[in-house]
């Protein structure tokens, strides 16, 4: 008898016993969260409809929900009447180097928290926990101060500089460091490993849940950067998106909302896009990294 036939009975005996994937049931949540969802949703949605819209339908009372002649003006106007490429390009470069340097120094600053001991530990997790609920406004005087002191008022640096870290990525990271175990490291050390090369070869691949978190959160925090934006950006050559978009809400000349909303969106699309990529590693990233330790 061949080994084929031997191993066939074997193979259907397994499937049989393998236990099949339930399908899950619609339950009572779905009924609540349908709805909630929809909610959200509405004003993204009445946002691209209104950039199709033309001047007389969005300013038409009462008003309307949907484009009766759906229209591409308000895009033209954004894409051919400005410079939107050097501001597109001026948001991108900001978020990605915000993006990358949270991913490089908040992986450093929580295993520093998480897995070595010094003076000082416990108090220096508070006060980077209690940065987090000082209003940004209040350090708009000393951080234009220091960009003036440094001469990078008005660049692209000014920008990026403050979300290169941020403490809640720090303290999720510290939250991954702790939740994995110490014997994967230790056994990396023994077997002729330096700290810093376990880290890198053992440790940081397993943190992809928290990595894609952190960058998600820095991705949000830099592409909608305004405050600091508008307060230390002097040159119409270095505005981001948040800046370029607000000069369409200017009372004096005339509010173009068809502008403004063809603007939003495609403001919008990267983050959307961004999101539903990583959505899923995010997810888990949050959960693992909400493990109290």
């Amino acid at each position: 008898m061949s080994s084929e036939a031997i191993t066939r009975p074997a193979t259907a005996a397994i499937e049989r016993r393998a236990p099949r994937r339930r399908r899950r049931r619609p339950s009572a949540w779905h009924l609540l969260l349908m709805p909630l969802s929809l909610i959200f949703i509405f004003p993204f949605v009445q946002m691209l409809f209104a950039s199709l819209m033309t001047t007389r339908e969005i300013n038409a009372y009462p008003p309307a929900l949907f484009p009766r002649h759906p229209s591409l003006t308000a895009y033209r106007t954004v894409l051919q009447e400005s410079d939107f490429p050097t501001w597109f390009k001026n948001s991108l470069i900001v978020t990605t180097v915000a993006v990358v340097s949270q991913l490089i120094l908040c992986p450093l600053a929580g295993y520093a928290f998480a897995r070595m001991r010094f003076i000082g530990t416990r108090t220096l997790q508070l006060l980077l926990l209690t940065t987090v609920f000082i209003p940004p406004q209040l350090l708009m005087i000393p951080v234009y101060k220091m960009y003036a002191a440094l001469g990078i008022v008005g660049t692209l640096p000014s920008l990026f500089l403050p979300w290169m870290a941020s403490a809640i990525s720090i303290f999720l990271m510290r939250q991954f460091f702790i939740r994995l175990p110490r014997e994967i490291e230790e056994a990396a050390m023994i077997d002729g490993c330096s700290r810093s090369g376990a880290f890198w070869r053992i440790t940081f691949p397993l943190l992809a849940p928290g990595l894609v978190a952190t960058g998600v959160f820095g991705f949000i925090q830099a592409w909608n950067e305004f405050t600091l934006a508008v307060v230390v950006m002097t040159r119409e050559d270095k505005k981001t998106l948040p800046v370029w978009l607000a000069g369409f809400l200017d009372v004096n000349r005339g509010i173009d909302w068809g502008g403004v909303m063809a603007g939003s969106t495609l403001i919008a699309i990267p983050v959307i896009v961004f999101f539903l990529v990583v959505q899923g590693r995010m997810v888990s990233g949050l959960t693992a990294g909400a493990v109290k330790g």
